[in-house]
């Protein structure tokens, strides 16, 4: 079956309805788990919005679960596969002033537009992102949820944290890199030349799952090396071809 682009055709032909003021961008690839819950949250926020699902060429029932139940609130594209030709390919999709990055394994504040509205007031910020709690009271959640923080202090943001960012901005710097790894890494060292990156004072709530169906230590571990070498230089495309394995049996053991 293509693919390609999934619309209703009366979302193509409604011409009368209006602009959303934000998209929300969410990459998908073999997530018929999270998908759901992801997508009920979404659509319960308040305000002016569209969701766009943009599918990696999933080999289960994600494109099911994000059609059946939300075929008229959610547009369903595909791309590329890859978290940041992905995100890219539902940016330039998007209709919305501002764009919000959302992972498909992530649940937003129910206030999390208002809150976004809010910060943009400030004509200095070009974006941002939000709190981040992992799901679960395992010693992995605990410690993650722990972490990140301290990790933003020395200005690091993941894409798991919601990064939002004004279009023309998004724009101006070119979007996401279709990198196999630290995308989100890159896009946010490239939003901080722009203006100011500020952090919602909201959690988001993502999920633990790649730490926990190994050892949580050895895959820490594995993940803070590749963190240091990407800092150092080390091309994101070089080690994607060794993290590939890792995320491969993540994703495998999700089906």
């Amino acid at each position: 079956m293509n693919y390609s682009l999934m619309l209703d055709e009366r979302k193509r032909t409604d011409v009368a309805a209006p602009a959303p003021w934000l998209s929300i961008i969410i990459p998908t690839f073999n997530e018929q788990r999270s998908i759901g819950d992801t997508l009920d949250a979404i659509c319960n926020l308040r305000g002016n919005f569209e969701v766009i699902v943009v599918d990696g060429t999933s080999e289960d029932d994600t494109l099911t679960a994000a059609n059946s139940k939300y075929d008229n609130r959610v547009r369903v594209i595909s791309s590329e596969r890859g978290r940041g030709a992905q995100m890219h390919a539902g940016a330039c999709a998007a209709r919305g002033q501002v764009l919000w990055f959302v992972h498909a394994d992530t649940l937003p504040p129910k206030d999390g537009i208002e809150r976004i509205g809010e910060a943009l007031k400030q004509l200095s910020v070009v974006g941002g992102n939000f709190q981040i709690r992992f799901d679960g009271d395992t010693r992995a959640a605990r410690f993650l949820s722990w972490l990140y923080p301290q990790l933003r202090r020395i200005g690091l943001c993941y894409g798991d944290s919601a990064i939002f960012v004004r279009k023309d901005v998004y724009k101006t710097i070119g979007g996401f890199k279709p990198l196999p790894l630290f995308e989100d890494l890159d896009f946010v060292r490239a939003m901080r030349q722009r203006g100011l990156v500020v952090l919602i004072p909201a959690a988001v709530i993502t999920s633990s799952r790649r730490f926990e169906r190994r050892s949580f230590a050895l895959t820490f571990a594995r993940w803070s090396l590749f963190q240091i070498l990407y800092w150092l230089g080390v091309s994101p495309h070089f080690l994607g071809r060794r993290y590939a394995p890792i995320r491969g049996d993540a994703q495998a053991s999700d089906k």
